[in-house]
């Protein structure tokens, strides 16, 4: 590996990302899509937090304005990847996922089904019952093209009647299958059933979703591709980070990495970071800036090493114990605490340390915007945080 060309301060990482993410309020975005996009991906693991990760990134947005995108113009496209979870994806990426990201989930998914299906006596091969009953389901969709909700699938597959139980406490029903034919793409959730906060999507076909049939691009392009796309949003990162946040083997990475003619930099952490080749110029300051970003946010959990703008003191007070990050709340590119929802769900800044004065007034700001914004709506997480839970009883 050739040697770093140059170093970027933490101070200059922050600037980064102030910029390139939107959530510098002098550095606001135009619409849902161009959040998106500047993101790569919206984490959607939980209803509300596109909506709520927009907003932070677009002022004057609405909850419509994010549903036009979502189910009217289709320019933003929810679809499972990455580490197994549901992004919201510009239209024009997805096939670059379906290729690499999604494709990979897909064949882990369909060894542990095959196995389910096997250990709990349903069928003696679980590869076959799995391609039979995804042939049934959309065969049934044939007839139904405007979609079908989950529980409508039920009825197709009574062997499923009751949970297939993976282990102790652990089991699964129909929209697991449903699951896979969405990291196939030959589903995709659809409009929504319930309001912004639920997720009651109907399951539609892909290729009348997008109004054309899903082509993946190879592999290594596909992988590529959202390497390119990362490294734009992220950069400079760390192979690690890219590797957890791809999900990943380090062969694909440094693949990919190759392929793009990635540049290494240094970080203050002496660790090697990577810059695409046109994107190698210093980032100018930025004036201090506050935001508050929801559960999950792709700012908080873009990259695996944090501690440029993460406190690991914070790390216990901030995620659950499986790595899902809470609310945050920031100030000048450093997580200072979280925020939560009182009894009338008016924002309340939680802090862990004091940013100073100037701080406190910004970050005050913020939450009255996004009290407002909420308009009396609280917002619930089965992923709130310790602070998150500590702070809602005081």
């Amino acid at each position: 590996m050739s040697s770093p060309v140059r170093l970027v301060p933490d101070a200059e990482r922050r600037a980064r990302m102030a910029r390139r993410h939107g959530i510098a309020p002098q550095h606001r975005l135009a619409d849902p899509v161009a959040a998106t996009r500047a993101m790569t991906v919206l984490h959607s693991t939980e209803p509300p937090t596109p909506y709520l990760s927009i907003h932070a990134r677009v002022d004057t947005v609405t909850r419509d304005d994010v549903d036009q995108a979502l189910y009217v113009d289709r320019s933003l496209v929810k679809q499972l990847a990455m580490r197994r979870t549901l992004f919201v994806f510009p239209r024009d990426l997805l096939p670059a996922a379906w290729g690499s990201a999604s494709e990979r989930v897909a064949g882990i998914e369909r060894r542990r089904i095959a196995k389910d299906v096997e250990k709990a006596g349903i069928a003696a091969d679980g590869d076959a019952w799995l391609d039979d009953a995804r042939a049934r389901v959309l065969a049934h969709l044939a007839t139904h093209p405007e979609g079908v909700a989950a529980a409508d699938v039920r009825a197709l597959l009574p062997e499923l009647e009751t949970a297939v139980a993976v282990s102790a406490g652990s089991t699964w029903n129909h929209t697991r299958l449903l699951t896979h034919l969405g990291l196939t793409a030959d589903l995709v959730r659809g409009r929504n059933g319930g309001h912004w906060r639920i997720s009651r999507p109907v399951w539609v076909s892909m290729a009348r979703w997008l109004g054309e049939q899903p082509v993946p691009l190879p592999a290594d392009e596909g992988w590529a591709e959202l390497v390119a796309r990362w490294l734009r949003t992220f950069g400079p990162g760390t192979e690690t980070d890219v590797v957890w946040w791809l999900g990943a083997t380090k062969g694909v990475v440094r693949r990919a990495l190759a392929d793009l003619g990635a540049v290494p930099v240094a970080v203050e952490s002496g660790d090697t970071g990577w810059l695409l080749p046109d994107d190698l110029d210093p980032e100018p300051a930025v004036e201090p800036w506050a935001a508050l970003l929801p559960v999950l946010d792709p700012t908080l959990m873009g990259w695996k090493q944090r501690d440029w703008y993460l406190d690991p003191g914070h790390v216990p007070h901030l995620f659950d114990v499986n790595g899902n990050g809470g609310t945050t709340a920031w100030w000048d590119g450093r997580v200072v605490g979280c925020w939560v929802q009182d009894d009338a769900a008016a924002v309340r800044v939680v802090l862990r340390e004091d940013p100073g004065a100037d701080a406190r007034a910004a970050l005050e700001v913020e939450a009255e915007r996004l009290t407002a914004w909420l308009d009396g709506e609280a917002v619930n997480s089965v992923y709130a945080s310790r602070q998150m839970r500590e702070a809602r009883l005081t």
